[in-house]
């Protein structure tokens, strides 16, 4: 699974606020009595139009052969399959009646959007129809395709978020449980010139470094971003100013400006000057996908290294072993014009064991079923095991669906940069300010 920069995300959103998704091209998903018999017997002949974000050979290989085993199921359905698609792509043919059968999303953010507006449609009766039970999923993964009691798209892999480290610069030492453990071990492990600048950092603590975004170290703190009226959380909830505190500690240890320094001298986050893989950061928060990375790169494949989960906060040692998680989407346009065979590509992209396998041994993300999981076939070692675990985990969470989900991390995540330059004096105020800025938005959104 890929990084989608929230900017083409935002995008999506905004253009799903402001209007309603396009004219209907087919009859609604559902609307229609089950056929009778089997459904391979029961569908006529047709051919779907599915839209997908994966680009690289070896992605659309997978989707193929997934596509195949349904192929096995319903030999009349034919699958034309659209790589690279981008969710902004995916509303604007929606708004012109021209919505593909099919359409799955790398992230998130949107789905909230989708399912207000009945741009995907509600999938609730057919899963009832097919006696679908929803607890192979674990409950985390349900939590982020549905909305409002609309459950308009269905997990198809997912990301899960931990530690990397690496064995040689850790020299023994056993990886962090706790926060106190981590800035212990990131000090041991931090080696500076003689004019104090960084030559190798054991943990990069600020929020502006790749994967260290406050929806994947919130978890660590078991920060909350939202009240049961959905009216932001982020100054209430004790927890951030926890997490907030900790991290600004470990900045100032290091200097700002001499972090800085360092982290703008780093390799690109998706190419082989990754500073993990040239040993410039002992530990790293990253996902799952992380050890394929690794396994592909000539130069990185045969460092030795290990994975555990996030180390977490002192006082709540009931969180080691949970961690973040968020993953790819799928389900029915609203104008499909086959929807009664769509859901049932949909059906099989997310429920089949063998689908789920083939589709995680390629692309090397979690599957989300516990049969998938547990399947012999799947592909796994200590390392990626680590991510099965931490996604079963019963305290992993996930940032909750929210209309305005973009908007609203890059609310905190601009105030989180001018806290940790230290240019906030009164750290309650502004998270109190950044509530603010969440609830005003969600007002003018109807909320």
């Amino acid at each position: 699974m890929r990084f989608v920069p929230l900017a083409v995300a935002g995008l999506t959103a905004l253009a799903l606020t402001a209007c309603t998704a396009g004219k209907e091209a087919a009859p609604s998903l559902g609307a229609q009595p089950k056929p009778s018999g089997t459904a391979s017997q029961a569908l006529p002949a047709a051919t779907l139009e599915l839209w997908h974000g994966f680009s690289t050979d070896a992605e659309v290989k997978a989707f193929e052969d997934a596509i195949a085993g349904f192929n096995k199921k319903f030999p009349q359905i034919k699958v034309n399959a659209t790589k690279g698609v981008q969710d902004d792509q995916i509303t604007q043919s929606i708004r012109g009646g021209k919505a593909p059968d099919v359409a799955a999303s790398f992230t998130t953010d949107n789905v909230a959007q989708w399912c207000r507006s009945g741009s995907f449609q509600d999938l609730t009766l057919v899963i009832k129809q097919d006696g679908i039970d929803l607890t192979v999923l674990p409950e985390v993964s349900r939590t982020y395709t549905e909305f409002e009691g609309k459950r308009c798209t269905m997990p198809l892999l997912a990301d899960a978020y931990g530690l990397y480290y690496n064995k040689a610069l850790m020299k023994g030492e056993q990886p962090p449980k706790t926060l106190s453990e981590l800035t212990a071990l990131t000090k041991k492990l931090t080696v500076r010139d003689a004019n104090g600048d960084i030559k190798v950092a054991g943990f990069i603590p600020s929020f502006q470094y790749y994967e260290n975004s406050p929806s994947h170290m919130g978890p660590m703190v078991g920060a909350t971003w939202y009240n049961p009226d959905g009216t932001s959380a982020i100054g209430s909830d004790p927890a951030w100013k926890q997490l907030l505190t900790w991290q600004k500690e470990l900045v100032d240890w290091y200097g700002y400006d001499k972090l800085e320094k360092f982290r703008k001298s780093l390799g690109d986050e998706w190419s082989a000057e990754h500073p993990f893989f040239k040993g410039k950061v002992a530990m790293i928060l990253d996902g799952e996908w992380r050890n394929a990375m690794i396994a592909g790169d000539p130069k990185a494949k045969d460092m030795d290294y290990g994975t555990a989960p996030l180390p977490v906060a002192d006082d709540k040692p009931d969180l080691y072993g949970s961690g973040f998680t968020a993953g790819t989407v799928i389900g029915v346009p609203k104008g499909a014009k086959h929807p009664q065979h769509a859901w049932e590509l949909v059906k099989h992209l997310t429920t089949d064991t063998g689908s789920l396998v083939t589709l995680s041994n390629a692309l090397r993300n979690v599957p989300t079923t516990k049969a998938a999981m547990e399947s012999p076939d799947l592909a796994e070692d200590a390392n990626f095991r680590t991510f099965l675990d931490i996604f079963a985990h019963p305290k992993t969470s996930t940032l909750p669906a929210n209309v305005n989900s973009v908007f609203n991390q890059e609310a905190l995540s601009t105030f989180l940069a001018r806290w940790e330059k230290g240019a906030v004096t009164d750290l309650d105020a502004g998270l109190k300010s950044v509530d603010k800025q969440i609830d005003d938005k969600l007002k003018l959104s109807g909320g």
